[in-house]
């Protein structure tokens, strides 16, 4: 198994939408990540802030997989990708050194 990071910023299509139809979005996006975790994907997934806690950095989700291709069809599954609303990219992790810090235990923790 092998790590896999997407990262994603809100296009100019996501911008133009209201706060209550990006905030529908993010729900979904949510619940599918939700929804992996309990069938047993090990995923996490949030949004970066600057150094004053404000969004807008974009978001960052990492998933364990079998292969790129396995950790891309997950990926294209997400309601904001498939809906467009992001800029998004997917690269396999190969750690080098360190300890790998999520766990199944953080992962529960962060869904």
């Amino acid at each position: 198994m092998s790590w896999f990071i997407k990262t994603e910023k809100f296009n100019k299509k996501a911008i133009g939408l209201s706060s209550r139809e990006r905030t529908k979005f993010i729900s979904e996006h949510v619940s599918w990540v939700k929804k992996l975790s309990l069938s047993g994907v090990k995923i996490a997934s949030g949004y970066l802030v600057d150094k004053d806690q404000h969004p807008g950095g974009g978001g960052l989700l990492i998933l364990e997989a079998d292969s790129y291709e396995k950790a891309k069809k997950l990926i294209i599954k997400d309601p904001i990708i498939k809906n467009q609303l992001v800029d998004w990219k997917l690269e396999e992790w190969l750690p080098v050194y360190g300890e790998l810090l999520i766990t199944n235990s953080t992962l529960g923790e962060l869904a």
